[in-house]
């Protein structure tokens, strides 16, 4: 359906791909995978026929519509929610009304010339109508707006009203919406919570067209994908599978081909040997030169450069007490901008043990954040009360950590100031663990992505012997590769962790407890995160 064939693209000396080549068929749903960089949004705006190519070729079906969901969103303002996400589809708006109008016309008499005109175009209109989904849409509209966590109450709530988070919401919901041919979509499960991410899973494994996304959610690539289209070293590489068969498959051609480069080494080092033993002889000089040139058009075995893995370890933190925090009674109201009073949670009980890896789950809104801040001192708890344990030391990271940075401090200078007994030796093996290598730490802080400074603050909450980590959305703007330095630096943790998270895989890898915000209530389940949701399916 979709050829991208043979295609080259650079911008001035540097190259993204070569002679790379891929498919999308119908109804495929791929995933598209590669770092930071390698070129994966350039793949869609390309798609999009937003970028050109250097060589090569990319073809698509003339009437085929292609849906294209990026994190650039554009100005929302002048409509409802509801409203911009039926502008999305063809000419809804204006169909609609001028069908209205023509409805008024045919009560009104009319000549036979008039009347066989109106008649005309109001047929030709309701087909169209009937083909961009008109009669259903306004119920469709709303049914993606709710799935996607915008209930009835905020439909007609004008967009301008929405903060940018929602907005990504709204922009998501308005390419659903247009049913297309071809959905491309980058990283679609930012700003979505585990409930909404769910849904969107359902309605994109229920959708009739092909996917080519992009996502940061392990769980969600496995659950939808069927093929992976790499884009690395300058190229582009298919697997047929889900994200998981990728990881096995690439790590058997990458053990393939060490092997096949071995044997090569092997076989140029005889060749080499018997050149130089032999060259000097004329008895030998036709065979020596045929060697020379048979060297001389093989095509040598290269094996690619990739992200060296380094294993964090962390400071010795201080022995503290079995009972970590306690919380006793605990309520939270907070005032809205109206002045009107909304509980957050009340007769919140529970204890948090040594060694416990507490997942802290709810609904938007349901108060995992509001609890989070108040442990750390950030908020105050409306009532009851909270008690942190002996000799617990606290490792806090929230998104308004991202904040607090200093964007004139380089990465390097941010970190150290941070633990200014440390050597640099130290800072930078520390900024390793967190994929800050070479020339990286000298990054300003003012010039990196949302992924770059969460891995600064990790890396300063990292840095310091703590035996309480509490996190709150920490694999926000992190990629796959980054979510599994932290999860292999948490699971090594010789303390406590509390943490928010919408990633499955991460929380399903280290849960053995979960806190659930639900209609005011803290619920606790001892147990891992499999556990908990088939508890959960059973409605216990």
């Amino acid at each position: 359906m979709v050829h991208f064939s043979g295609v080259v693209k650079q911008y001035g000396n540097r190259i993204l791909y070569k002679n790379a080549s891929f498919q999308i068929n119908p109804g495929e749903k791929i995933g598209l995978v590669g770092s930071n960089g390698s070129g994966k949004t350039t793949v869609f705006r390309i798609l999009m026929n937003e970028e050109g190519i250097d060589s090569g070729s990319v073809t698509r079906p003339e009437k085929i519509k292609i849906g294209y969901f990026s994190q650039n969103i554009e100005e929302m303002s002048g409509r409802s929610a509801i409203g911009e996400v039926i502008s999305g589809v063809g000419n809804f708006a204006a169909i609609k009304t001028r069908l209205a109008a023509l409805e008024l016309q045919l009560s009104e008499p009319l000549d036979e010339d008039k009347m066989t005109k109106v008649l005309e175009e109001y047929g030709e209109l309701q087909g169209e109508f009937e083909r961009i989904g008109g009669y259903e849409l306004e119920s469709r509209a709303a049914e993606i707006l709710t799935g996607l966590g915008i209930g009835p109450e905020d439909y007609n709530r004008p967009t301008e009203s929405f903060s940018g988070g929602w907005k990504m919401r709204i922009a998501l919901a308005k390419i659903l919406a247009i049913n297309p041919d071809v959905l491309l979509m980058d990283e679609p499960t930012n700003h979505l919570d585990l409930e909404s991410i769910i849904w969107l899973e359902e309605w994109l494994r229920n959708f009739k067209g092909s996917i080519l996304m992009t996502s940061h959610d392990r769980d969600f690539l496995n659950r939808l994908v069927n093929k992976i289209i790499e884009v690395a070293q300058q190229t582009i590489t298919v697997y047929s599978g889900n994200y998981d068969f990728y990881e096995r498959e690439k790590a058997i051609r990458k053990d393939n081909l060490i092997a096949s480069a071995k044997r090569q080494e092997d076989m140029l080092a005889k060749e080499h040997e018997f050149i130089s033993r032999f060259a000097a002889r004329a008895s030998h000089a036709a065979q020596v030169q045929s060697r020379v040139k048979k060297l001389e058009k093989i095509e040598l075995v290269e094996i690619p450069t990739e992200d060296r893995a380094f294993e964090f370890e962390w400071p010795t933190p201080p022995r503290g007490g079995d009972e970590v925090v306690k919380i006793e009674n605990l309520g939270k109201i907070w005032t809205t901008a109206e002045g009107k009073e909304k509980s957050v949670f009340q007769s919140a009980n529970a204890l948090v043990k040594r060694l416990d890896r507490i997942a802290v789950v709810g609904v938007n809104g349901a108060g995992k954040s509001t609890l989070m801040k108040i442990l750390t001192g950030d908020a105050e708890p409306t009532s009851g009360k909270y008690t942190i344990g002996a000799n617990i030391s606290v490792g806090y990271f929230s998104q308004n950590s991202l904040d607090v940075l200093d964007p004139s401090n380089t990465v390097l200078e941010e970190v150290h100031g941070h633990i200014p007994n440390a050597n640099l030796g130290y800072v930078r093996n520390l900024l390793g663990t967190m994929k800050f290598s070479g020339d990286d730490v000298e990054k300003r802080i003012s010039i990196l992505s949302g992924g770059e400074k969460s891995r600064v603050v990790l890396a300063t909450i990292l840095s310091r012997p703590v035996n309480l980590l509490i996190l709150d959305e920490p694999t926000n703007h992190l990629d796959i590769a980054s979510r599994e330095v932290l999860l292999n630096a948490i699971k090594n943790f010789p303390g406590t962790v509390m943490i928010v998270s919408h990633d499955r895989h991460f929380l399903r890898e280290i849960t053995t407890r979960v806190f659930e915000l639900d209609k005011n209530q803290l619920l606790v389940t001892d147990g891992t995160w499999d556990y908990y949701l088939e508890k959960k399916a059973q409605g216990k």
